[in-house]
């Protein structure tokens, strides 16, 4: 024997309330990329003694990066530039995104920018900044009596 489920088209309908708070959660708690929004994608991690920051920045030069740190934070300045646009040819896709980008973070603990370091290769920028003093650990011998 089997159930029969009354239809109900109207529990079906979506509210435009709900509608709206889905297309919210949807544009704010997505990870932002290179691609939809224009700001590189940083990892950072720390060790012992240092915080290590890594930006996907490709296309761009040493040259077109600008580093700061104040306090605290962190920013990343650049400008993605354009290829000279083919006038003749219809695109048929583009989604490189061309302009300047402004990226702060804030660091997890103190550091020395004195001694900073900044490399880049194969597009990916890495920021090595050395802990302060202050902050890194210590080990404490324990003596037995």
């Amino acid at each position: 024997m089997s159930n029969l489920i009354r239809w109900e088209p109207m529990r079906e309908m979506m509210s435009l309330r709900e509608a709206m708070d889905r297309l919210f959660d949807d544009a704010f708690t997505r990870p932002i990329s290179i691609n939809n929004w224009g700001m590189p994608a940083i990892d950072m991690y720390q060790t012992d003694d240092k915080v290590v920051v890594k930006a996907a920045l490709p296309g761009l030069s040493a040259e077109d990066v600008q580093i700061s740190v104040t306090g605290e934070i962190l920013t990343l300045k650049g400008e993605f530039r354009q290829d000279d646009e083919v006038k003749e040819a219809t695109y048929q896709l583009k989604e490189r995104r061309y302009g300047s980008f402004e990226r702060s973070l804030m660091l997890p603990t103190e550091v020395e920018t004195d001694k900073a370091k900044a490399e880049f290769q194969n597009g990916v920028l890495t920021i090595t900044l050395p802990k302060a003093e202050a902050v890194k650990p210590r080990t404490i011998t324990v003596k037995a009596k």
